[in-house]
């Protein structure tokens, strides 16, 4: 099929890329600004803004499959402010899905978010669940994934979870037990590629994660232990973490604010593991501390 990725060029977008170039699509990656050396050799580039339907609208010309992967971090607070992201979850899929349906493009798979909700508690679970209202009541065939936080080569969760958590001693919101289920992006990308390739996949939302259900303390020790350190964690009650990030969050240039604070007040897990729907078991799948060993021993 030739199959164009909105978002190619970042972490998921080069990973799923790959995958969909090694099983003979011809690809090709649509991002602001895609550069050759983000890309898997032979996936061809072009360039687009999804705020911008204009910018976006010829690149669905003839495809066959289209994924929208365009999306800000949950994780940081985005610059522009929460409102960016209503522009780019929101108005971005509706650029994207009136351009697909524009071009009749056979298949359309969508990347959504666990607890995706247009009533939700954060502007990003609001923008997500918004985005999903347009992809679902299109005229497209359409399915939808919503993972958890996904892992990787070139994925920020590790990163953040250092920043949130530093090692030794490490201040946490509640004392990190928020819950999450890590995916690896090497196990993710070959269910999205499936998706394009069965016809069951059509009309279908699945909630993704990995073999684990962890706290962010649990996380942020396993992550300091495969790095050689350790870290004590330091509970800090909800209500004064509310105060501190509400607070920090209206200093220019911080990474976090009130959005992330109430992020952490509910888990990032699946209630029902759609992993089977791809003919995986949760024992297939790549837990966050073999990934961290392999990258230490990497």
């Amino acid at each position: 099929m030739k199959v164009l990725v909105v978002g190619g060029s970042g972490f998921i977008g080069t990973n799923l890329c790959r995958e969909l170039k090694s099983r003979g699509h011809e690809v090709t990656a649509l991002s602001r600004s895609p550069s050759s050396e983000d890309l898997p050799a032979g996936v061809n580039k072009a360039m687009g803004n999804v705020t911008a339907y204009d910018s976006i609208k010829e690149a669905f010309e003839g495809m066959d499959a289209v994924y929208n992967l365009v999306a800000l971090s949950p994780l940081f607070k985005p610059s522009g402010g929460n409102e960016m992201h209503d522009k780019i979850h929101r108005q971005g899929t509706e650029n994207v899905v009136r351009a697909a349906e524009k071009h009749e493009v056979d298949r359309f798979v969508h990347m959504s978010a666990l607890g995706a909700d247009p009533d939700g508690p954060t502007a990003y679970i609001r923008a997500k669940g918004r985005a999903e209202e347009i992809v679902t009541e299109s005229v497209l065939d359409w399915t939808v994934f919503r993972p958890s936080v996904v892992f990787g080569d070139g994925g920020e969760f590790v990163s953040f979870t250092k920043t949130l958590a530093p090692p030794y001693v490490s201040a946490l919101p509640g004392g990190g037990k928020t819950r999450f289920q890590p995916i690896w992006v090497g196990d993710l990308v070959p269910m999205m590629s499936d998706a394009v390739e069965d016809e069951k996949h059509v009309g279908q939302v699945y909630e993704i994660g990995g073999p684990d259900k962890m706290t962010l303390a649990e996380i942020a020790r396993l992550i300091h232990e495969s790095d050689g350190r350790s870290t004590t964690i330091v509970p800090v009650p909800m209500g004064l973490a509310k105060i501190g990030l509400t607070v920090a969050g209206s200093v220019p240039g911080f990474p976090m604010g009130a959005d992330q604070y109430r992020s952490l007040k509910f888990d990032n897990v699946t209630d029902d593991n759609d992993i089977g729907a791809f003919d995986y078991s949760t024992g297939e799948l790549t837990t966050l501390k073999a990934y961290l060993n392999d990258r230490r021993e990497r």
